[in-house]
């Protein structure tokens, strides 16, 4: 038996410009099945996210260098 599939999330490389991303949610939306696309406006915490893991990634270095 095989699981059923409700929802699949995109996360694209780089912030995107809304006016740059129209081509890949309309294509997105041909897609067989799909029921809506819901772009996600980039925050603070999408910010802070990316700075803290960063500094990890930093830490990790300096230690593997020393």
């Amino acid at each position: 038996m095989t699981d059923r599939i409700n929802a699949i999330t995109v996360v694209l490389e780089n912030d995107t410009r809304e006016d740059d991303a129209e081509s890949l949610i309309g294509a997105i939306k041909l897609l067989k099945g799909v029921l809506s696309v819901t772009p996600h406006v980039v925050d603070i915490n999408d910010y802070i996210s990316g700075e803290r893991a960063k500094d990890e990634l930093r830490k990790k270095i300096l230690k593997l260098l020393y």
